[in-house]
């Protein structure tokens, strides 16, 4: 599964490489607070890196959040084995 996400990245990679050769046009980019003239490689490149690392940050983020909820849950399990253990081997208080 790991070879397939690393095989996923460099084609993505290769893919931008490719866009980018291929877009060497120089356009007036606007932004926010400014503007700049940039070739049309470097926008889709930069894009791509903000995405990526976006991407990144929300899977990480789930991935933390499933890791924490799983620790907490084997803790919950192994806290009522021993509780049941101890009920099985406890023997039966009669009034």
């Amino acid at each position: 599964m790991k070879i397939l996400g690393i095989l996923f990245l460099v084609l993505c990679f290769l893919i931008t490489l490719a866009l980018g050769a291929q877009n060497q046009e120089v356009i007036n980019f606007n932004y926010l607070i400014a503007q700049g003239e940039f070739k049309l490689s470097v926008i889709l490149g930069i894009v791509f890196v903000i995405g990526f690392g976006i991407g990144w940050l929300v899977c990480g983020a789930l991935y933390l959040k499933a890791r924490l909820t799983a620790r907490g849950l084997r803790k919950q399990v192994e806290k009522q084995r021993k509780e049941l253990d101890k009920l099985r081997t406890d023997p039966l208080k009669e009034h």
